[in-house]
C-alpha cells in the first residue's frame, strides 16, 4: 500500500505540473493577442525562454532557497519514492517560472531580449524563492513570529500573494523604470490607443490559462490523500464572479471579459481550500472589479504603461486574495476557519514589500550596467524583426 500510495502521488503531482505547464502557452497567446502585430513572435519566443532559463536557475539555485535542499546527488537517490521529489520540484518551478511570464506581460514591446532573460533568473533565482521559503516551508522564523503575533499562520493555499502579489509587484517597478511606450503618452495629454492585435489569440491565452488553473489549485495539495473539491469548485466560483463583473463593469469588452477569469483565479488561490464557494463567487467578482477599475485608471490617469495590466491583474487582485482569505475563510463567513485577517494582512504586506523592492533593485541594476530598452528605431520597427529577424505573418515570399 505504501507502494501504491507513493505511485499514486508522483503521478498526481506530475499531472498537476503538465497543467501548469500548459499554462504558459496560455500567457504566451495572452500577450501574443494583446501586443501588437510587429511584437507577436517576440511574445512566444520570450515565455518558451524564460521558462527554461527558469527551469535552469530554480533547479540550481532558486529551490534550494525556498527549500533548502538540492538535487546534486546521484540518480539513485533522486528516483526514491517513485521520483516523488523530482515531480515536486517539477511542479513547484512550473509555479516560479509564472513570476517572468507575469512580468513579460507588462513590459512588452519595448524591452531587450537578454537583458530580460538575466533578470529572469535574478528574479526565479534568489527574489521569488526568499518569499516562497517563507510562506510555504517555514523559513527564517517569519511563520512563527506572524503566528505568535496573531495566533495564525499567514495561508496561501495555491500562491495569490507566492506567485501572483510577487509578480504583479515585481512587474511594477519593472515597468515605471523601463517607461512607457514611444508615441503611447504625448505632451499635450493625449493617449494613444493600441488596441490588441488578436482577440481570438487572447481568448485562447484566457481559456488555457482557466483550464490548466485547476491544476494550479487543486494539485497544490501535493497528495492525492489532501486533494479537495472544494478547491476545484471555489476556483470555478471565483472565475464566473470575476467574469460576470468584468463583463458588466467592462461595458462587453472582450479584452476585460477575459480577463476577469484570470483576475478572479488570482484571488481565490490563497482561501480556496477554506472558503464556502458562495464567498469565493464574491472574492471573485470583487477581483473582476478591481482589475477594470485598476487597468484603465493606470492606462488612462496614471500613464502607467503596463500592457497586460499585469500589476492590477496579479499584483492587485493577487493581494486582494491574500486578505480575502482572512475574511472569506472564516468560519463567520461559511469557511473552515484556521486563519485571521491580521496574519494575513502581515504576510501579504510582506509579500508586496519584497516584491517592490526586488523588482526595483533587479531591473533599476539592469538598466544602468547594459541597458534594459529597445532603442526608438528598433521598438518603432518592432521586437519581432529586431530580435528575432522574422514576423508573425510574412507578407512576401522568398523570391530567387
Amino acid at each position: 500500500m505504501d507502494a501504491l500510495k507513493q505511485g499514486s502521488d508522483a503521478l498526481f503531482i506530475l499531472l498537476g505540473g503538465i497543467m501548469v505547464l500548459a499554462m504558459h502557452a496560455g500567457f504566451a497567446f495572452l500577450e501574443l493577442g494583446t501586443v501588437r502585430k510587429k511584437n507577436q513572435v517576440n511574445a512566444l519566443v520570450k515565455i518558451l525562454v524564460d521558462f527554461s532559463v527558469s527551469t535552469v536557475v530554480y533547479f540550481a539555485v532558486g529551490y534550494s532557497v525556498a527549500y533548502g535542499t538540492h538535487f546534486f546527488v546521484g540518480a539513485e537517490s533522486l528516483a526514491a519514492k517513485n521520483g516523488y521529489e523530482l515531480v515536486k520540484f517539477f511542479f513547484l518551478l512550473t509555479f516560479a517560472a509564472a513570476i517572468p511570464a507575469i512580468i513579460s506581460g507588462g513590459i512588452a514591446e519595448r524591452a531587450r531580449f537578454y537583458p530580460q532573460l538575466l533578470a529572469t533568473a535574478v528574479v526565479v533565482g534568489l527574489i521569488y524563492p526568499f518569499f516562497e521559503g517563507i510562506a510555504w516551508n517555514q523559513a527564517w522564523g517569519v511563520q512563527a513570529w506572524i503566528k505568535a503575533s496573531t495566533g495564525d499562520e499567514f495561508h496561501d493555499f495555491a500562491g495569490s500573494v507566492v506567485v501572483h502579489a510577487v509578480g504583479g509587484w515585481i512587474a511594477l517597478p519593472a515597468v515605471l523604470v523601463l517607461g512607457a511606450r514611444s508615441n503611447r503618452y504625448r505632451k499635450d495629454g493625449a493617449v494613444s490607443a493600441h488596441p490588441p492585435s488578436n482577440i481570438p489569440f487572447l481568448a485562447l491565452g484566457a481559456w488555457i490559462l482557466t483550464v490548466g488553473w485547476f491544476g494550479f489549485n487543486v494539485m497544490s495539495a501535493q497528495t492525492i490523500d489532501k486533494i479537495s473539491g472544494l478547491v476545484a469548485v471555489n476556483s470555478l466560483m471565483a472565475m464566473v464572479g470575476g467574469t460576470l463583473v468584468a463583463l458588466i463593469m467592462g461595458k462587453n469588452d472582450p479584452g476585460f471579459v477575459h480577463n476577469g477569469p484570470l483576475a478572479g483565479l488570482v484571488a481565490v488561490c490563497a482561501g480556496s481550500d477554506l472558503m464556502h464557494p458562495l464567498g469565493a463567487l464574491v472574492v471573485g467578482g470583487i477581483a473582476g472589479a478591481i482589475f477594470v477599475v485598476m487597468f484603465t485608471l493606470t492606462q488612462n490617469r496614471w500613464k502607467i504603461d503596463d500592457v497586460l495590466g499585469v500589476w492590477p491583474l496579479h499584483g492587485l487582485c493577487g493581494t486582494w486574495g491574500g486578505v480575502a482569505a482572512g475574511i472569506f475563510g472564516s468560519k463567520a463567513l461559511g469557511g473552515l476557519g484556521g486563519v485571521n485577517l491580521s496574519a494575513q494582512l502581515m504576510g501579504t504586506l510582506l509579500g508586496v514589500a519584497w516584491a517592490l523592492i526586488g523588482g526595483w533593485v533587479t531591473y533599476s541594476a539592469i538598466r544602468a550596467a547594459i541597458g534594459l530598452r529597445l532603442s526608438q528605431e528598433e521598438e518603432f520597427e518592432g521586437a519581432d524583426q529586431t530580435a528575432h529577424r522574422i514576423g508573425a505573418t510574412p507578407e512576401r515570399e522568398v523570391n530567387w
